[in-house]
């Protein structure tokens, strides 16, 4: 008799565990008809364990991804082993919000979830039981942290003035492009092009609008580019532009569109109207480069050449 009563105190308590854990537990039959519904699933779904007991999981809760679920599950019920949800993997199987006042930020409970094979006394697997567990503040917390993260790379690759590659960054690009050539022997140009007159702005103006003529021609050169090109401030008024599977004609092209787009352009500052022409350099990738550091200083050559030729103007590398 004390055996028994032993026992029934054991079944007792182990009830009330189950009630009151802060894990959720849902027992399956072979059917996804539910067995038990604990507490913790009682509190977050409204749903009482009266009302749900031996109804069917998937038609109780049809947002359920149930043909994504039952593979899992029978997978379960027949390798005997146990299989786990990750968060990572989906954000949740239940759709349950997120009370908890420290990660507030989060519009739904995340959650991991094992699914667990239940034998009968002689050993048939005749149950499944899924175990939830509220993760939300560990997620959270690494979503903060890998947007962080992002956030801290896009800055160690951009121009805080114009929100450009910086230089670093674009030179990397330009070194990619560079092997890319080298591996397949795509075109690819380089437009190297800075402002005319750039320190006379700044003398009459002073150097904000100077930075706001930068920001002004930045502005322009984002509006033309395609997915594939890759621009850079370069230096203080120099630019930067790669362009792939682009030859020194298309390329030509490009730049002139671009330098008369500047040129037709105003800025105002103030009360002055600010006139801004740019010379653009270009060079595309021909078989005599050694090296991305000869692209660079031909582009540059080019862009000085355009500079003796008058200013406001494009020219292509030629070989003296």
């Amino acid at each position: 008799m004390a055996h028994d009563q032993s026992a029934m105190n054991e079944l007792h308590w182990l009830i009330d565990m189950v009630q009151t854990i802060e894990v959720g537990l849902v027992v399956l039959d072979r059917n996804y008809n539910i067995q038990l519904w604990n507490g913790f699933m009682e509190n977050h779904s409204g749903v009482s364990p009266n009302s749900i007991k031996g109804k069917n999981l998937f038609e109780q809760f049809d947002y359920l991804p149930d043909e994504w679920l039952k593979q899992k599950m029978e997978s379960v019920f027949l390798l005997k082993n146990r299989a786990f949800i990750s968060w990572e993997q989906r954000p949740y199987v239940f759709k349950f919000g997120n009370y908890r006042p420290i990660t507030g930020r989060a519009d739904f409970m995340y959650q991991n979830v094992t699914l667990l094979p239940l034998s009968s006394l002689t050993g048939q697997i005749t149950h499944i039981s899924m175990i939830v567990y509220d993760v939300t503040d560990v997620a959270i917390n690494k979503l903060q942290l890998k947007s962080a993260n992002e956030r801290l790379e896009h800055l160690s690759q951009t121009d805080g003035l114009t929100q450009l590659h910086n230089r670093r960054y674009w030179q990397l690009c330009m070194q990619r492009e560079f092997e890319r050539h080298s591996r397949y022997g795509d075109d690819t140009s380089l437009v190297m092009f800075d402002i005319d007159h750039f320190k006379r702005i700044n003398d009459t103006f002073g150097h904000i609008a100077g930075d706001k003529v930068i920001q002004h021609i930045s502005h322009i050169l984002k509006q033309s580019l395609r997915e594939t090109d890759c621009a850079g401030r370069y230096g203080g008024e120099e630019f930067s532009v790669v362009l792939a599977n682009t030859s020194a004609k298309d390329a030509l092209t490009f730049a002139n569109r671009l330098r008369e787009k500047i040129a037709e352009s105003e800025m105002r500052y103030e009360s002055a109207v600010i006139k801004i022409t740019v010379s653009m350099g270009i060079c595309d990738l021909s078989t005599s480069l050694n090296n991305s550091g000869e692209w660079l200083s031909r582009a540059d050559q080019a862009l000085y050449d355009a500079k003796e030729a008058g200013r406001n103007c494009c020219m292509i590398y030629q070989q003296k």
